[in-house]
């Protein structure tokens, strides 16, 4: 049921000696009163905390013109103007939207808090409310790193917003912004291994956000691990805001508001600049870091030409830079001194609803990628630049109330073309790594029926997806089906299983050492999950899972080891083969509870087995992104209507080191078993305090954070930096991540 927020909800007149106010403050998303909720007439004395039930009242006040605030830290202010009789009663109810969510005068009551919109995704995790905002870091403030803590996820490095899914690296993870699918959305440094990242987009501005671990509909194309779905909000339709950020990391502002007289568009923008790299070099007095900067702007309009036609427009622009040159001296001949990378992103969207049974969305976006590597003599080490253009066409039809219809279609144009080199001094000759050129065009399409029966007590989603790469000619075909079952309004069954296709990249189909004939990567899915409602707010998940991975791409002789006891040198340049196949299996259980009162969060444990093999070399061994077991929690609790606070933990058994490694005390050594090492156990815990002050015009909310609080020694692989032909001595590298790490921001909101 949608119903319409209005602050004056009804006026009336009652005997009385005064004017009496009351009413009622609800979550924006979930309709949930919220209670500790501080209520303020601006310049008066008049004050009051909404009860467990989101209501409050002054029962007897004198007549005359008052301003209504209402304020909670994580909650946008709301202020109200109203005039005040001597016998009049007045009643409100209010609306309160998160800091992450659009403002908004109306709310959709759900069933409950773990209602999805769609039912056709078996295995899908959200994050609603400030829960992107608190796991998403003061230091960074990156709205991918709050997936971090999602049930499930795998993530050992503090400096990489990237993430693995069960066993599946972020390559085959698919981020979609907007409809679009997404290449390399970050801040980073490319063309190297041992960088980090962070999203390009600002997390202020970001509506929704959905990970689908498996078994996903068919309307998401191009990818086999798992798939990330983002949404950005529009500005506001009512009113003008704006907010300035401040923090150790970073500075910002974002602004919103209507378009127009008439209330039909919106507008919101924001740029950010990062101030990160300064703090990290000073701090390193030494050696030479890796950290980065980054400028980055984005904007986003809304207009409604008709009642029947919405239009969008989202642009991003970011810059990337890394400079070393005070390093200069201790840099070696093919260390990166300077590094740039610039993204472009432009998506232009329209949304057709001629009635209730039927609405198109179409969507035509570019993006673009170019980045510089130079060394200390500033010759280039790496350059790129990666281009395409993107349609995507989907539609729903209500052919019948209850088996909704699902199709679309879509078209993307990539370009890429770059080189990595290397140099040999004395004398100078430059050794290419990699040099690729080249353009595809995907095309593919998809179709997807729902049924729902016994009142909503079965709900079945099978469709089909075709792809079409022009490159090598192939078509893949890729089915799915999901079930949901509810035998009782407490309990529901989810069974889901699907199988999915990734075509090569353009760098693997145009280099030297890869082919145009190389074969989509493919994936069956199978997911099996029980969930049991404890109560409105919580519920018990346990979730079983199987991957069939085949046709992954891998260079089976590119790295030295051991065979028959002997050292194995590679060749040069050994071929790209499609010759791995694996599977990836386990269990994952969490509870979780959501409210926006009181304790809100989660306690996950996820087990996972993840195994490849090679047929070409014929070995068998844990994949890269292998870990036992991987356990995250995440708490937050408003203690106070001005404070609240969070926790933030996780932990991870340990990725294997890849590569053909065996340890001999503090040495290693090659060895004939690939991935036998492993990194030693990941685990962090971060805590937040986020306080608010409110004022007669403006909010300021600090939040403070401590990083890694039991300031645990976390590290991770960096590099294979050669080995002794002769010994079989190997020399790899090992970089330390966050140490404990006390932080601040500040947010300014007008």
């Amino acid at each position: 049921m949608v119903f319409p927020s209005f602050l004056l909800a009804c006026s009336f007149l009652v005997p009385a000696e005064g004017g009496a106010v009351r009413g009622v403050v609800v979550d924006a998303q979930s309709a949930e009163p919220l209670a500790r909720v501080r209520i303020q007439l601006t310049g008066t004395a008049f004050q009051t905390i909404t009860d467990e039930e989101g209501r409050f009242a002054f029962p007897a006040l004198p007549p005359g013109d008052y301003v209504l605030q209402v304020s909670t830290v994580g909650y946008r202010l709301v202020k109200r103007n109203f005039t005040l009789g001597a016998d009049d009663a007045k009643e409100f109810e209010v609306i309160l939207s998160p800091d992450t969510f659009r403002h908004t005068d109306s709310v959709e009551v759900r069933a409950d808090p773990f209602d999805l919109v769609r039912q056709d995704s078996p295995s899908q995790l959200t994050l609603e409310g400030n829960e992107a905002k608190n796991l998403a870091s003061v230091l960074a403030d990156d709205p991918l790193r709050a997936v971090h803590g999602l049930p499930g996820v795998t993530s050992n490095d503090d400096f990489e917003s990237r993430f693995s899914m069960r066993g599946a690296d972020y390559p085959r993870v698919g981020l979609y912004l907007d409809d679009i699918l997404l290449h390399t959305p970050f801040h980073t440094m490319q063309g190297e291994a041992s960088t980090g990242s962070m999203s390009i987009f600002n997390g202020d501005m970001v509506d929704s956000l959905a990970l689908h671990a498996g078994a996903w509909p068919v309307r998401y194309a191009d990818r086999t691990g798992a798939v990330l779905d983002v949404h950005t909000r529009e500005g506001s339709r009512t009113q003008t805001n704006f907010r300035a950020t401040a923090s150790a990391s970073n500075a910002g502002v974002m602004a919103e508001g209507p378009l127009g007289r008439d209330g039909r568009g919106s507008w919101l923008a924001s740029a950010r600049k990062s101030y990160f790299q300064y703090v990290i070099n000073r701090a390193a007095k030494e050696d030479p870091t890796f950290a980065f900067g980054f400028n980055d702007a984005q904007g986003k309009l809304g207009y409604d030409l008709t009642r029947r036609h919405h239009v969008t427009l989202n642009v991003i622009e970011g810059v990337s830079d890394l400079d070393r040159e005070r390093w200069r001296s201790s840099l070696g001949g093919n260390s990166v001194m300077l590094a740039d990378y610039h993204y472009t992103l432009a998506n232009l969207g329209w949304r057709y609803s001629p009635g209730e049974r039927f609405m198109l969305n179409q969507r035509v976006a570019y993006m673009r990628e170019r980045f510089k590597n130079f060394n200390r003599d500033r010759l280039e080490l790496a350059r790129g630049h990666y281009g395409e253009w993107a349609w995507n066409s989907k539609a729903t039809w209500m052919w019948s109330q209850r088996h909704p219809m699902d199709f679309g279609c879509s078209v993307r144009r990539p370009r890429d073309d770059g080189f990595i080199y290397r140099y040999q001094f004395n004398p100078l000759a430059v050794r290419p790594l990699n040099v690729y050129r080249g353009n595809g065009l995907l095309a593919g399409g998809y179709v997807q029926q729902s049924f729902s029966a016994a009142a909503g007590r079965v709900q079945l989603a099978t469709g089909l997806r075709w792809d079409h790469l022009n490159t090598n000619g192939i078509t893949a075909l890729s089915p799915q089906v999901s079930l949901v079952l509810h035998p009782s309004t407490s309990t529901r069954f989810h069974l889901g299983w699907g199988q999915y296709a990734q075509f090569p990249e353009i760098t693997a189909l145009f280099t030297r050492y890869g082919s145009r004939g190389l074969l989509p990567e493919r994936a069956t899915h199978y997911v099996a999950a029980l969930e049991q409602r404890l109560g409105a707010r919580t519920r018990v998940r346990l979730e079983a899972y199987q991957r069939l991975d085949r046709d992954l791409l891998f260079r089976p002789f590119y790295e030295p080891r051991l065979i028959g006891g002997r050292v194995f040198n590679p060749p040069l340049d050994p071929p790209l083969r499609n010759s791995l196949r694996g599977y990836a299996r386990g269990l994952e259980i969490f509870v979780q509870r959501r409210t926006a009162n009181r304790l809100t969060g989660w306690v996950s444990y996820a087990l996972g087995y993840a195994r490849l093999r090679d047929g070409e070399a014929r070995i068998s061994f844990p994949a890269d992104y292998d870990q036992r077991h991987t356990v995250n929690i995440y708490a937050g609790y408003r203690i106070r209507p001005s404070v609240n606070l969070s926790v933030k933990w996780l932990y991870g058994s340990g990725f294997p080191m890849p590569g053909f490694y065996r340890s001999d005390g503090a040495r290693y050594f090659l060895a004939e078993a690939r991935n036998a090492l492993r990194m030693e156990p990941y685990h962090r815990a971060d805590l937040r305090l986020n306080k608010a002050y409110v004022f007669d015009r403006w909010k300021l909310t600090l939040y403070a954070e401590a990083v890694n609080v039991f300031n645990h020694t976390n590290r991770r692989f960096d590099s294979f930096n050669g080995y002794n032909a002769r010994t079989g001595q190997c020399y790899l590298g090992f970089g330390r991540m966050l140490p404990v790490i006390p932080s601040a921001g500040v947010v300014l909101e007008f």
